[in-house]
């Protein structure tokens, strides 16, 4: 420990005397260039000498990962030329990073890990996953800076030489560039010299590394990653989808319109989850339940009304929104678009051939859109009480009496309250203390407000135990975090709603060894590609997000990665995504909230406004509810929005788009909105904001202006009489 410090303390003392004795002023190019000559002549006189200098004030920057090396590198190139210089800059850059990353292991461990663990993790799972062609990777294609990776290398259990040979490999081809540009700078004597042939390829060459070092990788990683598998000659197809929920039909249908020849698979319902077990059957719902509300709202709103919803009738007009809406995704509507559906279950044998109904296609591209599962969770007697799930509950006729909802999430709290509505008892479980906790919490306490009026039984802090049945009547054994006493909760149906888990399985993810996240999802990079550069992922298979319009999102870019991705290829963009939770109210979200904020260290401000406030909000009994805005402080480029109360799904549009084309709230200001209507609301909270940021000299100049402007006191004027 006393040699750690040691050490520790030699290196910190070196680094300080670097910055405290301004070496760095020696490595500026003006002032190496000034001094050009004087340094070329003493390498002509002391060749040997010269070398052993420069390497080592090279290693002494790299190793302690001071700022300069870029430029001693353009040095090496002026002075020794391309030959020597290569050399002498590929093995002291070496050496120094070896003595860094061993000064991280031995020395600075805990203090890296401290100071660069967020982007350790991934350099982390990338050593794990690819060994040393990832540490390759990173040299050939520098996603991280080279002291960081040097840093980071130690914690890891990389052995030093393989971190050595490895680097030397991955550095040399941007030592080359680097090196042949200082060499050309070094012949530079007069700005004409600018203009030689021999500068500009330098520059030009230097300026088209980047580009070419990761077309290199790529090539190196597909004959790495397809070793061992047959591709064919020849392609019966541009793309094969496997899934026809909302990521698989916008997916084929791109490709279609752009001409391709594209299979459609799907071994169940055409439309996936969001038509016929999601979005669009609990959407329904939630309509025939907000009849209740409405009903309710009757004496306020100068009727006299009663009513009894008509369960299996709800029921059987969620089937019928469903068969209207089916056409939409049907095989006949997509056959016409020019998309081959076959129905089956697909199964990839190889990275470009799938087998499928006792058929076998052969394809360039592939992208897996098979979508996600309910979450059945290890509670031990669930197999007893026939639990419904989000992709059973839809078979319901008869009305339970008494419903328990498992989870406290979007679906959970939408459910137990359309339910409730319609004449269920329904009880609500959630382990955690609050609901919707990815909300902001005045939201979240927005929302919990609305259920506990609507009559459900809110337990909260509860964790579900045990399910068992007594006398024929099925109960939930649950423990309350608050005083840590075993509660029973009796029911006559449960619905679980508790997330959804991808569907990784039975379509070949296990023959191709495709990577799964710790979560369960399929592993893809950022234009969506998993392991095999023409095997792509989209929507809740990969999430991060399991949205029907994210899922839609990503098929774009994965189509047109697949289709043109040896030309080009377009990064999936996560910027600025929405989503909404529709409860009463409703709950809108796009970007960070303030327990985000908070979390990510992110300053901001909040900006509020009520909609009690709102004329149509008044008028249509719905003034419960809010707009909350954050903003840069200072500043009014948006961070984020959270907007609660009626139609805050339709209301956040505004924002969403602001935030895509990067306006502000000065822009949501000066946009004219109808009066009345509820996106008004949008304008009076950016109206908000403009108030608080008014500067008090300005109202100081203006009062002044407007004084001025109605002239000095006189003597008051008599006023004719009035006939």
């Amino acid at each position: 420990m006393d040699r750690r410090l040691a050490l520790l303390g030699l290196l910190l003392a070196l680094a300080a005397l670097f910055f405290v004795l301004d070496l760095g002023q020696y490595l500026d190019l003006s002032r190496l260039k000034a001094e050009q000559a004087a340094l070329a002549a003493g390498v002509a006189a002391h060749p040997w000498r010269a070398a052993g200098l420069f390497a080592l004030v090279y290693v002494a920057v790299t190793a302690l990962s001071l700022p300069g090396a870029a430029l001693l590198t353009l040095v090496g190139g002026a002075l020794f030329g391309l030959l020597a210089g290569t050399v002498l800059v590929s093995l002291a850059s070496t050496l120094g990073a070896s003595l860094a990353m061993l000064g991280s292991r031995f020395v600075l461990r805990d203090w890296v890990q401290a100071r660069f663990g967020p982007r350790l993790a991934a350099i982390d799972r990338g050593l794990e996953r690819d060994g040393a062609f990832y540490l390759f990777a990173l040299r050939l294609v520098p996603v991280f800076p080279f002291f960081l990776i040097n840093l980071a290398m130690g914690p890891t259990r990389l052995p030093l030489r393989t971190f050595a040979w490895v680097s030397q490999l991955g550095m040399l081809p941007g030592t080359l560039v680097y090196v042949n540009a200082g060499r050309e700078l070094g012949r530079l004597d007069s700005l004409a010299d600018i203009l030689s042939p021999g500068l500009l390829g330098a520059f030009a060459l230097l300026g088209l590394f980047p580009l070419l070092a990761r077309r290199l990788l790529e090539r190196l990683q597909a004959r790495r990653v397809y070793a061992g598998w047959a591709r064919p000659r020849h392609f019966e197809r541009n793309l094969v989808v496997i899934g026809a929920g909302s990521g698989g039909l916008v997916s084929a249908y791109l490709a279609a319109a752009l001409q391709a020849r594209v299979t459609l698979i799907e071994k169940g319902q055409m439309g996936g989850d969001c038509l016929n077990r999601g979005c669009v059957p609990s959407k329904a719902l939630l309509r025939s339940a907000r009849v209740a509300s409405e009903l309710r709202k009757a004496a306020q709103l100068g009727w006299r009304a009663s009513g009894e919803a008509d369960f299996a009738a709800v029921m059987e007009r969620v089937q019928r929104v469903i068969g209207r809406i089916e056409p939409h995704d049907s095989a006949e509507r997509y056959r016409e678009l020019g998309v081959e559906v076959l129905a089956g279950e697909a199964r990839i044998v190889s990275p470009w051939t799938l087998e499928v109904a006792g058929r076998r296609l052969t394809t360039r591209a592939i992208v897996i859109a098979t979508g996600a599962h309910p979450l059945l969770p290890k509670i031990p007697g669930l197999e007893r009480v026939e639990a419904l799930t989000s992709d059973t509950v839809w078979s319901l006729r008869q009305r339970p009496q008494r419903l328990l909802v498992l989870g406290g999430g979007p679906l959970g709290c939408e459910l137990a309250q359309a339910f409730q509505r319609l004449g269920c008892r329904v009880t609500l479980v959630e382990m955690a203390e609050r609901l919707l906790l990815r909300e902001d919490p005045e939201a979240s306490a927005a929302v919990q407000a609305g259920l506990v009026e609507d009559g459900v039984d809110l337990r909260l802090r509860h964790q579900a135990l045990r399910f068992e049945v007594l006398d024929g009547e099925r109960q939930l054994v649950c423990r309350n975090l608050a005083d840590e006493q075993e509660v029973v909760l009796a029911f006559d149906r449960v619905l679980l709603a508790l997330g959804r888990v991808a569907n990784v399985s039975g379509f070949g993810a296990e023959t191709l060894g495709l990577v799964l996240r710790a979560n369960g999802t399929l592993e893809t990079d950022e234009y969506l590609a998993t392991r095999f550069p023409n095997i792509y992922a989209v929507g809740d298979v990969t999430g991060p997000w399991q949205f029907t319009h994210v899922a839609a999102h990503q098929a774009k870019y994965a189509a047109l990665n697949a289709l043109f991705g040896r030309f080009w290829r377009f990064k999936a963009d996560y910027r600025v995504i929405p989503w909404a939770t529709f409860t009463e109210p409703e709950v809108a979200r796009v970007g960070l909230n303030e327990q985000e904020a908070q979390a990510q260290g992110i300053a901001c401000e909040v900006t509020r406004f009520a909609l009690a406030e709102l004329d149509r909000a008044i008028a249509d009994e719905a003034a419960s509810g809010f707009v909350k805005v954050l903003t840069v402080p200072g500043r009014d480029r948006i961070l984020g929005v959270t907007l609660v109360g009626e139609h805050a799904g339709d209301l956040l549009g505004e924002f969403v788009a602001a935030m895509r084309h990067g306006h502000g709230l000065k822009r949501v200001l000066g946009t004219l909105h109808i009066y009345p209507t509820l996106a008004e609301a949008n304008q009076y909270a950016a109206g908000a904001w403009q108030r608080a940021h008014v500067s008090p000299r300005l109202l100081r100049v203006l009062k002044f202006l407007q004084r001025w402007q109605r002239g000095r006191r006189g003597p008051a004027r008599r006023e004719p009489p009035v006939l």
